[in-house]
Order: structure tokens, then sequence, then C-alpha cells
């Protein structure tokens, strides 16, 4: 699979999707393609960002992660996004970087590219297949093809048995509840593998 591109794409305000990012960036390189990890571009003012230390502290950690833009889909044959939950829908932050693909998508440039996508929540049922469902119906508009895990992995049962995508609840002290290390692994490796038979045309 070392001809597959692999654009991980996240959003993440206290380090909780970026961290899966990471993971998924590991796996992927360990499958043989050739990886980006790209951040959206953050909306929430400075003066809000400061109100949470750890906010404030995750932006300040991360100014060296370069922020996505829709040619980084283009280049991609596959993209993973990794994103919280917001109110049981996907962040202001990644809504606004799906609306300004409408120029590579009109010409056609993300046909066909093979998507998945990963959540987290404050909670157990905090919205996560939801957030996930909402982000793969902007995909499909594409013609994307979405690569989720389904049960395919016994790694999927022990974070948590979330088929669309992996998810991950944080609990108060910022830390995750499940163990998905290994459940996004399998994940991202799903994801290369089934973009490396598209791209051969399997």
């Amino acid at each position: 699979m070392s001809n597959v591109k692999l654009a991980i794409v996240y959003y993440s305000s206290t380090g909780t999707n970026y961290q899966l990012a990471k993971w998924a960036e590991a796996a992927g390189k360990e499958a043989g393609a050739e990886v980006k990890v790209l951040k959206v571009q953050e909306l929430a003012s400075p003066e809000i960002i400061e109100t949470n230390p750890a906010w404030k502290k995750h932006v300040d950690e991360t100014t060296d992660v370069p922020t996505a833009t829709p040619d980084d889909l283009a280049w991609a044959d596959a993209v993973i996004f990794s994103v919280p939950t917001r109110f049981g829908n996907i962040p202001s932050q990644m809504k606004q970087f799906l609306d300004i693909t409408g120029g590579v998508w009109s010409q056609g440039k993300l046909v066909n590219k093979v998507v998945s996508a990963m959540a987290s929540a404050g909670n157990a049922h905090g919205g996560q297949e939801q957030t996930i469902h909402a982000l793969y119906t902007s995909v499909m508009h594409w013609g994307a093809l979405i690569a989720a895990p389904g049960y395919t992995d016994d790694s999927i049962y022990a974070a948590g048995g979330n088929p669309y995508g992996t998810s991950v609840t944080v609990g108060e002290d910022g830390n995750m509840i499940e163990d998905v290390e290994a459940a996004v692994k399998h994940q991202a490796k799903r994801t290369v593998q089934i973009a490396g038979w598209v791209k051969a045309g399997n």
C-alpha cells in the first residue's frame, strides 16, 4: 500500500481527537501509506479559548500542525476525519472546512476518496454515532466511498463496539475512558487497505 496517500483531518479543542489522529498516523505509516496529519482552522476567538486552560494549552502545543486545505483532500486517496461531538453534530470548525470544499468537489477531485471517521464526546451517549453519520452525509455528496470499521476486528468490541467509526468517551479529568488505541489503528489500516484496492482498480 506504499502508493496510498492518507490525509488525517481533525479538530480538537483539548487534545483527544489530536491523539486519535496521531494513533491513526502511526498505523497508516505502518501500513505503508504516505500520511499527512492536518488540523482544521480554529474559529473560536482567543478570548474564548483563554477561558479554558486545557483548550489554550492544546492550541499552543499544536501550532506546528499544518492547517488543512481542500487541496489536501484532492491530494489524498483516503481521508480519516476525527472530531468531537457538539450537541450531537460536528463542530463548526469542521463544518466550515467541509463547506469550503465546493471548488475541488465541482472539479470532480473528491470522487472515490475512501473516507472513515472517528469521534469523541463527554459521555457514552453524547452523540458520537450521530456525529459520524453527519460527517458521512457530507462526504456522500462528494461521491466518496465510506470505509466503516464494522465489526472487522476484536479491538472494536473492546473499544465500545461502534461499527461506524471509533468513538471514545472523555471523562471530566480529560482522559479517555475506553481503550481505543487498537481500534483506531485497525480502522486506519483498514482505510488504507481499501484505498489501495480502489486505487489499483480492484
